[in-house]
């Protein structure tokens, strides 16, 4: 049997690529890390609230990588190996980027098209994210994620000691009462909606302007399966009930700890009646009824780097145009 459309996603799942062994074993041999770290050949992305520096080469973007003696300082993390190099990360300020004022937080350009070819320039993941190799992708998706969960873990969730760094950043140890604490992940359903005509159901919150749909998503309750996740959320924003979910894929959504789960799944009701705390407007779309409010400038859907973006192109067929 061949594969269809709905059994394959149309386009990667931009944050879910990378290329480097996580290196697991390495992270519990302290001696060894500390080798690794002196080693020549050793790489350090920067990571400074969730922005690395970038540079532009022709019409390719890398990651900015330090060697460790030109890294400034601050608590590192291992990310893995590849090719006989270790990389890390560094959670510190971008080197050579002046923070904006007021915030302390740096400023990043519009676009990248925008700077000097060749000239580092801080960028955040949802900006470079889908332009990035896979290899500078996989690292600075699980660098971000890392630089997030120790921002908000420092003391122990027992006693309220702060914690102290082990296993190249992959675990928070309390020295009070020795609790281990590992890095969170928060499992979230995304589901792409279809009715009995094959329309596909879209929506928004209200923090967001009008014109910017995507398709509905939430997280997983303790105790609760993928699947009756997918129901509940959908019930609960719009009204509406649903069967036969059916998982597609999966990527990271480090902002901070999401990992995002994608289905599909079929309505059985379709009158809508949005959740006003949840939902600003919900609407069915037939796919020439889609690609008008496109072409109109009406409507405007998630970017390529989302998975909610590689499910609408998966139902419609193919690539769309008209970005947030």
């Amino acid at each position: 049997m061949g594969t269809t459309a709905e059994e394959q996603l149309i386009g990667p799942l931009l944050l879910a690529r990378g290329t480097i062994d996580r290196s697991a074993l390495l992270r519990a041999d302290e001696r060894r890390l500390e080798q690794a770290w002196s080693d020549p050949a050793t790489r350090v992305l920067v990571i400074d609230n969730g922005h690395t520096l970038v540079r532009r080469q022709g019409d390719e973007v890398q990651a900015v990588l330090f060697t460790t003696e030109d890294a400034p300082p601050g608590p590192r993390y291992l990310l893995g190996t590849e090719g006989g190099a270790a990389y890390f990360a560094v959670a510190a300020p971008l080197p050579g980027i002046p923070r904006g004022e007021g915030n302390g937080r740096v400023t990043v350009p519009m676009s990248l098209r925008d700077t000097r070819e060749g000239v580092p320039v801080p960028a955040g993941l949802r900006q470079v994210g889908g332009l990035l190799g896979d290899r500078d992708a996989g690292l600075l998706v699980y660098a971000v994620a890392l630089e997030a969960w120790h921002e908000t873990h420092e003391f122990c969730p027992r006693c309220g000691t702060r914690t102290t760094i082990q296993a190249g950043g992959h675990i928070r140890v309390c020295p009070h009462d020795s609790s281990q604490h590992f890095p969170r992940v928060d499992p979230a359903v995304i589901m792409l909606i279809r009715d009995p005509d094959d329309r596909c159901l879209l929506a928004r919150g209200p923090q967001w302007p009008n014109g910017r749909l995507s398709i509905l998503a939430g997280f997983v309750e303790p105790g609760e399966s993928l699947e009756a996740a997918v129901a509940r959320e959908v019930a609960e924003e719009v009204g509406i009930t649903v069967v036969n979910p059916r998982y597609l894929g999966s990527q990271p959504w480090p902002f901070p700890r999401s990992l995002m789960l994608g289905f599909f799944a079929e309505a059985t009701t379709t009158t809508l009646t949005p959740d006003a705390d949840e939902i600003a407007e919900a609407h069915w779309f037939s796919r020439e009824e889609l690609t008008r409010a496109l072409d109109s400038g009406e409507l405007r859907l998630p970017p390529p780097v989302s998975i909610a973006r590689r499910l609408i192109e998966t139902w419609y067929g193919g690539e769309l145009t008209g970005d947030w």
